[in-house]
């Protein structure tokens, strides 16, 4: 990569520190833009600048929408009493996916890491406070997958369930997700069964 041309080493770079994308890809990537005309290659661009420009966090479930609150918490429709834990918004996008639930969501900002310096405070623990204490959630639903990580951080929210809001039930997703594994790589059905026969905590 190093005798690259100044500016489409630039490009690359910029894109090999995209996860999940190494060098060779980048260039690829890189090579296809450069094939693009002007204004295709100036749309991509523009689009990029729209993405950082026009999104912004639902002040009800901190999820990325276009506006506040996000559709999903504005939907009438939705049952107020079950609030959905998601460790990071392409969770919900999976659970959505699904078509069967029909509660509102939390998006927690992550899972409790000590390793990674991840505390109680850099997650929406206050949020999730504030939508447990309105008194509408009869039950929360634990949807943070199967990691180490995972269960750390289910552990601590069901403590905190039970000591300060002992009225809500804490239930988790159950049957069909393997050990290791996270929310958002679940197939739809392997969700959908362990929605349906979540257990309590």
């Amino acid at each position: 990569m190093q005798n690259l041309p100044g500016p489409l080493k630039d490009v690359v770079e910029q894109l090999s520190a995209l996860p999940g994308i190494g060098p060779k890809s980048a260039l690829r990537m890189a090579l296809t833009l450069l094939k693009m005309t002007r204004e295709r290659a100036n749309a991509v661009g523009q689009s990029i600048l729209d993405l950082r420009e026009n999104l912004c966090l639902c002040e009800e479930c901190a999820c990325l929408a276009e506006s506040s609150p996000c559709a999903i918490c504005a939907d009438p429709g939705r049952e107020a009493d079950q609030l959905c834990l998601v460790p990071e918004w392409d969770a919900l996008l999976a659970m959505e996916d699904m078509g069967v639930y029909r509660g509102r969501y939390l998006v927690l900002g992550g899972l409790l890491s000590p390793l990674e310096g991840v505390q109680p405070g850099h997650l929406e623990i206050d949020r999730l406070r504030r939508h447990l204490g309105s008194g509408r959630v009869r039950e929360l639903i634990l949807a943070l997958g199967a990691t180490l990580d995972a269960e750390s951080t289910a552990s601590y929210v069901k403590n905190l369930v039970e000591s300060e809001f002992p009225e809500v039930a804490v239930t988790r997703l159950a049957q069909g997700i393997p050990i290791g594994a996270e929310v958002k790589f679940m197939d739809r059905e392997t969700l959908k069964q362990s929605l349906v026969h979540r257990q309590k905590v």
